[in-house]
């Protein structure tokens, strides 16, 4: 347990990364999956309300015990927002690109590293632009990969339109 000092979560949507700070120095950033277009991450601060190994993953007319097949992976940090949370995955391939249902994805070895840093009470502050505080963190400019939802952004940012996400 850390000595009442709390650890900040930051997550950039388009950049696909998740820094972890603590005093303003940033200890660790790892790559991530966010939501589809269909089901975007929320946007906002949060907190982290739950931490479990071993999830077992619910949904309607589905339970999915802890496991290889578990689209949670090893690890669950819930968020303050029902629903919502970081988690591994059972597709790593993921990882990188908008495909999750709105939670962030991390591949399973890094979830195991962030859950062991972070602790109930600690801020998630999930930013869906691109600000100062965001660039000071990721770089100037957003460093994903180069798959086809990039292609398009980049389609459009090239032919004058702004993309949302």
């Amino acid at each position: 347990m850390r000595s009442g000092v709390k650890r900040q979560i930051v997550i950039s949507v388009p950049d696909r990364k998740l820094a972890v700070t603590e005093g303003g120095a940033v200890l660790r950033i790892f790559p991530i999956a966010v939501g589809a277009a269909g089901s975007p991450s929320p946007r906002g601060t949060f907190e982290v309300t739950k931490r479990l190994k071993q999830p077992t993953y619910y949904h309607p007319g589905q339970v999915i015990p802890p496991g290889k097949d578990n689209p949670l992976g090893p690890r669950w940090i819930g968020l303050n927002v029902k629903g919502y949370g970081i988690h591994g995955t059972n597709a790593p391939s993921s990882v990188g690109r908008a495909a999750s249902h709105g939670c962030i994805r991390l591949r399973n070895r890094d979830i195991v590293q962030l859950f062991a840093m972070v602790e109930v009470g600690d801020t998630v502050e999930i930013h869906g632009e691109r600000d100062e505080a965001v660039a000071a963190l990721f770089g100037s400019e957003p460093q994903v990969g180069t798959g086809p939802e990039v292609q398009l952004a980049q389609q459009s940012t090239n032919a004058g339109v702004a993309g949302a996400q």
